[in-house]
């Protein structure tokens, strides 16, 4: 009997064949992407952005129908009073100043019972204000920022260039995998989680920041069209901080920080303020 621990012929170990790379996978999903890029460029209006989507206006607006009726089915929704009045208002108001950037949007503007500080303007204009951001928005010009900033994620398509992006990420991922497939579990495990952390932080975090900005920037003009006051815009951020506690780190985070949002309407302020001079006197 061998005293050889590993068996096999002549006394060998056996040879663990190192995996390589597939790069058909990679090469193929390159050509696809600089077609999908090519194929479904937008641009934002206002900002004037380059944007990736590829969703039809009427499939993105038929989703958000369908999210707005069950959320409203699931909530407390406030059928009248002063508070429903104001939102429907300054809604109206917001619309109208939107008015040049809408495509065809069938407005309606409903109030929610609740203690969350939340508002939402889904594809096709469908908007819900929550009581509980009311207090924080305390005024009219408050309000207008806000759905100011909820209107213009909708105008500028940020939920459909969203699910683009994620669609990307998802169709790197399968070609990524199928890439590493002769190499080691370890080996594959470690690439696919460096490449995961990657597309998180350097494009799926990046880009719900940048929509973010675009949302207040957007807003930010559509409340001076309206002729509510712009100003308004920083003390509100400065009291949903305040409101919203601590915060993750900027980098972490798919919001900006609020010294950024606060920052960032200073430097929009005089254009605003010029904007809402031609609209409004």
């Amino acid at each position: 009997m061998s005293g050889n621990p590993f068996g096999g012929l002549g006394g060998r170990a056996p040879v663990r064949r190192r995996g390589h790379i597939k790069w058909l996978p990679i090469l193929l999903f390159l050509l696809y992407l600089g077609y999908y890029f090519t194929a479904n460029q937008e641009q934002v209006p206002i900002t004037g952005r380059s944007q990736l989507v590829d969703m039809s206006r009427e499939q993105e607006a038929a989703l958000g129908v369908q999210s707005y009726q069950q959320i409203l089915a699931e909530e407390r929704v406030v059928g009248s009073g002063a508070e429903v009045d104001l939102v429907r208002e300054v809604g109206r108001r917001i619309a109208q100043a939107a008015s040049t950037e809408d495509p065809g949007f069938e407005w309606d503007f409903n109030l929610i019972d609740s203690d969350q500080a939340n508002a939402f303007c889904l594809p096709g204009g469908k908007v819900a204000v929550y009581t509980g951001i009311l207090p924080i928005a305390q005024n009219p010009d408050g309000l207008a920022v806000v759905m100011g900033h909820e209107i213009a994620h909708a105008i500028a398509r940020h939920g459909a260039e969203r699910i683009a992006h994620q669609k990307l990420v998802q169709i790197g991922s399968m070609a990524a995998t199928y890439a590493l497939s002769d190499m080691d579990y370890q080996t594959q495990n470690m690439v696919m989680g460096a490449l995961g952390v990657g597309a998180q932080y350097g494009v799926l975090l990046p880009f719900s920041r940048e929509h973010e900005s675009e949302a207040d920037y957007m807003g930010l003009i559509y409340a001076a069209r309206a002729c509510f006051d712009p100003t308004e815009a920083p003390a509100l951020w400065q009291r949903m901080g305040e409101a919203s506690g601590g915060q993750p780190a900027e980098f972490l985070s798919t919001h900006p920080s609020h010294e950024t949002r606060v920052r960032q309407f200073d430097e929009w302020m005089p254009e605003a303020l010029e904007i809402r001079k031609q609209f409004c006197e």
